[in-house]
């Protein structure tokens, strides 16, 4: 499975996490530079995690309408691994 992770400077142990949930293919994009607002969500990917306290609120709706719009499941997160589990949990 692969996942592309939005938002957040670096993962730390984050990806490591992912990993033991078997994700195999882990992607970042910190989401802050003015570019990222055109992010393109490749047809690959089989989930999106939005680490919500480093993001706009723009990057946000944007990723949120486009994951939905390929049928990629999507979670919304803060950037703290207790947070995440939960939300990807549901």
């Amino acid at each position: 499975m692969s996942i592309l992770v939005i938002g957040g400077d670096r993962l730390g142990n984050i990806d490591k996490n992912l990993k033991g949930l078997g994700f195999t293919r882990i992607e970042h994009v910190d989401g802050r530079k003015k570019r990222h607002s055109q992010l393109n969500i490749s047809n690959q990917m089989d989930a999106v995690l939005v680490l919500t306290d480093f993001v706009s609120h723009n990057l946000c709706k944007m990723v949120k309408d486009q994951a939905k719009d390929m049928g990629v499941k999507t979670f919304f997160s803060k950037r703290s691994w207790s947070d995440i589990s939960k939300t990807m949990a549901r």
